[in-house]
């Protein structure tokens, strides 16, 4: 039997248990043995939860069990998400998270502390939910040079952008429908302000370049000041406007990437795109334009993803494969 701990029980930590039980007998026959959840790290209690009982407000009761061998992290924010993931590698645990901004942040030194010790760093379900865009780029693509990605990679802004579309909504009225709905939290300055996109960008273009350029290197333009002027002219030119985050090269070599609201053809594969769903279109020399296009959010479907780098690590056992490594953009 594969032991996991969960860092973190909030709604995708909580999906993670949701689907580990709903799907017992695939994760058993994927895996060539079940996985069982024996510790769940949160500062709060979950007396209701049928897993209450396995929640811990220490750390080292994960660190220092000896029959854990994957620590997934869905803690959110970077401290002490980051130094708690690091500290389970050292600690000869491979690691899996949905946390985007522990991977924007420190993804270099994550992933050569993985090599170091033949464990594995996956963050599947850190870009783009339960899309699973990371697998594709790492191994379905693995044989092509990426040229450019362009996604839309944030469902909060792209259901807002559709309302103001299709029901006329100014964008406060379309924000504050999004958060009644649970799409756009209280304070959705990450959302409409493109930094939740920017760092998923930069994790595509590490993947896609091997190189991880800081988030704040990013040309950013949210959609705060959007007006619905704007969204009504575009349609009336036969456009439409989404929030694109870009990663590509520019002229010279150096890196591009940007995110912004962007005018599109309605030809463009992106430019159907509605709702909370999200898409990434990748452009490959050899292969041309893929998109991938799917659930960008909620609990089950990055829960999905999370799980499927659970079982990939537990069918791998004591062979982990080798990850690609990142540098940062100024070694």
């Amino acid at each position: 039997m594969a032991k996991i701990s969960i860092l973190g029980f909030g709604t995708i930590g909580q999906g993670l248990a949701e689907v580990i039980a709903q799907n017992a007998e695939v994760v058993r026959r994927q895996c060539g043995e079940p996985i069982e959840i024996a510790h769940v790290l949160d500062l709060r209690e979950f007396p209701d939860h049928p897993l209450g009982g396995l929640v811990t407000h220490d750390f080292n009761d994960v660190l220092n069990d000896p029959e854990v061998s994957v620590v997934v992290e869905m803690m959110g924010g970077s401290h002490p998400a980051y130094d708690f993931s690091l500290a389970a590698l050292k600690a000869g645990k491979n690691v899996v998270t949905s946390n985007k901004e522990v991977v924007a942040n420190f993804g270099p030194e994550l992933l050569a502390e993985a090599k170091k010790k033949g464990l594995r760093y996956l963050f599947e379900a850190s870009v783009g939910g339960g899309i699973p865009i990371i697998r594709a780029m790492t191994s379905s693509l693995a044989g092509n040079e990426i040229v450019e990605v362009n996604g839309i990679l944030n469902g909060t802004t792209n259901y807002i952008l559709t309302e103001m579309k299709e029901k006329g909504r100014t964008m406060q009225e379309a924000l504050a429908t999004a958060q009644e709905l649970g799409y756009a939290e209280r304070d959705p300055s990450a959302d409409i302000d493109g930094l939740d996109a920017a760092r998923k960008i930069c994790i595509l273009n590490a993947l896609a370049f091997g190189v991880m350029i800081p988030v704040d290197r990013v040309d950013v333009t949210g959609i705060r000041d959007m007006s619905l002027d704007e969204i009504l002219d575009a349609e009336k030119s036969g456009q439409t406007v989404k929030l694109i985050a870009h990663a590509g090269k520019k002229a010279d070599g150096s890196p591009d990437l940007w995110v912004r609201p962007t005018r599109l053809d309605k030809s463009s594969p992106l430019a159907s795109v509605s709702g909370v769903f999200n898409a990434i279109l990748v452009r490959g020399r050899s292969l041309g334009d893929v998109m991938f296009y799917g659930a960008g959010a909620g609990s089950l479907p990055t829960a999905s993803a999370v799980l499927a780098d659970v079982i990939d690590i537990v069918r791998c056992g004591d062979k982990q494969p080798a990850q690609q490594q990142w540098r940062r953009a100024d070694a």
